[in-house]
């Protein structure tokens, strides 16, 4: 099968990487890429924010899956076009995408399917702000309501902090202010071919630039893979995953499906555990970063089929899918000044030792080759993956790795899944 991989980032590495191991003879390309995408599929030259673009290439070539990665080209109407031409695409459309590119839209989605959520209210001006700052109370949560690369929230005592925050997104259009919800996170991903569903694997990422949880908010530093501790909630991931599926991912892609906008891809369910139960705090439409990092290499079921079935409108022929008892861990590698001003452009050493280390394998975000090595190209550069079958050996494994990487000014953080491993 021709596959033709949208995207640049590491979350785009896992997902080549995870069509590379099925050892099927896939043809894979990839746009724009990376220099770690480089070596495991063809880099091609379209641009992947051009629906037209993109539809004349897959079809000039022949390509029987384009996967979209990131949420950009589906804000574009990527999707939209492959799909009136006839070309299977997993991703959604322009307007089901809405679920990740308009808070406003996913809010009023989740009411009319009932699906449970905090309250929140959409502010125009400073002043309707700081009025609804007020009504909620601290902690403080400011949204941007459109896409903000993962970056978009604060989460702050500081009220004068939390209308700075908005004023920033303010000149772009409404933010939203919600109730603070207070518990543990998990990312919960299903694949959806706009009737039916199939969740994969649990995961829990850490989005805060520092140990501890402190510093500001960043695309995600690393993530782990399942999480043993919902059996002390949910009696095991089983039971949370079809909770879950029942309460949350099959009302909102019926609903969808009712308004006209059949949602196909990937429904990233963002929650948080209540003490009065499973909230949705967002949705994104697209495979999240970095939690596909670990997802996907635990993954038994062959990835393209899954794609392939949900582009087709035949996911419910497939069984659950199937995940491996090893575990996952990825630390994020970023450069010096991420996530406000990285500074780029500096080499990266080591990769080679880091690979050598069991169990460990190398996902690249921001990479590109320079002067017959690589360089760093962006805030978040690499992700360090490893998998073993326990936590603290998965720890042990990506660190291990990380102290062989060298890059001028790069940080990461030391307590990625440092609890579980306890």
């Amino acid at each position: 099968m021709r596959i033709l991989v949208l995207g640049s980032g590491a979350r785009e590495h896992a997902i080549v990487l995870a069509l590379r191991s099925e050892e099927a003879g896939h043809e894979l390309l990839a746009a724009p890429g990376n220099a770690g995408i480089a070596r495991d599929a063809a880099l091609v030259e379209v641009d992947m924010l051009d629906p037209s673009a993109v539809a004349a290439f897959a079809i000039d070539h022949a390509v029987d899956l384009v996967v979209v990665g990131p949420e950009a080209p589906l804000i574009a109407g990527v999707a939209d076009e492959l799909r009136e031409r006839g070309i299977p695409v997993f991703g959604p459309g322009r307007a089901a995408a809405q679920m990740e590119g308009s808070k406003a839209f996913a809010k009023r989605i989740m009411a009319a399917a009932g699906v449970p959520t905090g309250r929140a209210t959409h502010a125009r001006t400073v002043d309707e702000v700081a009025a609804a700052l007020d009504e909620f109370g601290a902690p403080y949560v400011v949204k941007a309501d459109g896409l903000a690369a993962g970056k978009g929230v604060i989460v702050t005592e500081d009220r004068a902090a939390a209308i700075e925050h908005a004023e920033t997104y303010l000149p772009g259009g409404p933010v939203l202010i919600e109730e603070f919800l207070s518990g543990p996170e998990v990312s919960l991903f299903f694949l959806s071919d706009g009737d039916t569903v199939r969740a994969l694997s649990p995961a829990q990422d850490f989005k805060r630039a520092l140990d501890g949880d402190a510093g500001p908010n960043t695309g995600g530093m690393g993530a782990y893979s399942p999480l043993p501790w919902l059996a002390e909630r949910f009696g095991g991931e089983a039971e949370f995953v079809a909770h879950v599926t029942e309460t949350v991912a099959l009302p909102v892609i019926r609903r969808l499906d009712e308004e006209g906008t059949p949602f196909i891809g990937l429904l990233y369910a963002g929650l948080i555990l209540t003490d009065a139960g499973v909230r949705v705090i967002e949705f994104n439409a697209r495979f999240g970063d970095p939690e596909t990092q670990v997802v996907l290499p635990r993954l038994v079921t062959p990835l393209s089929r899954l794609l392939l079935a949900a582009a087709t409108g035949t996911l419910e022929d497939e069984p659950q899918p199937v995940f491996s008892d090893d575990v996952a861990v990825t630390v994020v590698l970023a450069s010096e000044g991420y996530p406000e001003k990285p500074v780029t452009g500096r080499p990266l050493t080591g990769l080679d030792e880091a690979e050598a280390v069991d169990g460990v394998h190398i996902a690249h975000a921001a990479t590109a080759e320079a002067d017959g090595g690589l360089v760093a190209t962006g805030g978040r550069v690499l992700n360090v993956v490893a998998t073993a079958p326990d936590f603290r050996t998965a720890r042990e494994r990506a660190y291990e790795a990380l102290s062989h990487i060298g890059l001028e000014g790069g940080h990461h953080r030391t307590d990625i899944a440092a609890r579980v491993a306890e």
